[in-house]
C-alpha cells in the first residue's frame, strides 16, 4: 500500500511538472492570463529574504576598524501596480522588514564594549518604475528602479542613552535608491514573480554619542545601509 501510494504521488507530481513546463517553456505554450496586465490597477503580495549591511566612511580613513556580520532576514508587504503604458508600471510596494546586524569594534575587550547587536525592524515604503520586455509565451522580464523611504521602529532614537550605555542609536526615518532584475511567469491562475535587487541608502543613519570622541561613533563620517533583496511576489 505504502509502496502503491508513493507511486501515485510520483506520477502525479511528473504530470504536473510535465504540464507547468509545456505551459511556460513549450515551443507552442497555452498562453494564460492574457489580458491580465492590461487591466489599469491590480494588486498582489509578497513574501521574500534580505542581508543587510552597513558601508561605514570614516573620518581618519587609517582606522576602517568596524566589522559586519550580516544574517538573513525576512519580508513580507503587499503591492499595488499601476499600468502607465505597455511596458511601464508605477508600483508601491510597502512592507515589514526584519533583518539583524553585529557590529565589531576592535581594541576592545569585553563583549558588552566591543559588541554592538543592531536588530532593525522596518516598515518599507518603495515606489518604484517596472520596465518590462516583450512577453515570450508566459515569460516576461523586467526591471525595476526607483526611490524608497524607510521607517525604522527599533531605532532607539529617542533614547538619551547612548554606546557608553550599549545603547546603539540610529535615525527613524532613512532614504534609499533601489534597483533590481525580476521575471513574470503566467500561472493559469496567478502570477508568480520573483525578483532581486539592490538597496543603498543615500542618508546617513547614525545618531552620534554625546562623547564626540567616542570610541564607538566619534571616527564615522557617516553611516548607511545597503542590502540585498529577494522578493517572490504574487497576483
Amino acid at each position: 500500500m505504502k509502496k502503491t501510494v508513493i507511486l501515485l504521488l510520483l506520477v502525479l507530481s511528473t504530470k504536473g511538472y510535465s504540464q507547468f513546463a509545456k505551459s511556460m517553456f513549450s515551443k507552442d505554450p497555452i498562453i494564460n492570463l492574457e489580458n491580465w496586465q492590461k487591466q489599469r490597477l491590480y494588486f498582489g503580495y509578497y513574501l521574500g529574504l534580505n542581508s543587510f549591511d552597513f558601508k561605514f566612511d570614516y573620518k581618519d580613513v587609517a582606522n576602517q576598524d568596524i566589522q559586519v556580520k550580516k544574517t538573513t532576514g525576512f519580508n513580507v508587504g503587499v503591492v499595488a501596480d499601476l499600468r502607465l503604458q505597455e511596458y511601464i508600471n508605477l508600483r508601491f510596494e510597502p512592507g515589514l522588514y526584519y533583518t539583524k546586524r553585529d557590529l565589531y569594534y576592535p581594541n576592545f575587550t569585553s563583549k558588552t564594549d566591543y559588541l554592538r547587536e543592531v536588530n532593525s525592524t522596518y516598515i518599507h515604503f518603495p515606489l518604484l518604475l517596472k520596465f518590462s520586455s516583450l512577453r515570450t509565451g508566459n515569460i516576461r522580464p523586467y526591471l525595476v528602479g526607483g526611490m524608497s523611504t524607510t521607517l525604522n521602529l527599533s531605532s532607539n532614537a529617542k533614547s538619551q542613552d547612548d554606546n557608553s550605555e550599549q545603547k546603539f542609536r540610529v535615525k527613524q526615518w532613512t532614504a534609499a535608491y533601489e534597483m533590481g532584475v525580476g521575471i513574470d511567469f503566467f500561472t493559469e491562475y496567478f502570477i508568480f514573480s520573483p525578483s532581486i535587487r539592490g538597496m543603498f541608502g543615500i542618508t546617513d543613519e547614525l545618531i552620534r554619542d554625546n562623547d564626540p570622541n567616542s570610541p564607538w561613533t566619534g571616527n564615522i563620517d557617516s553611516m548607511k545601509s545597503r542590502a540585498i533583496l529577494i522578493n517572490f511576489t504574487f497576483h
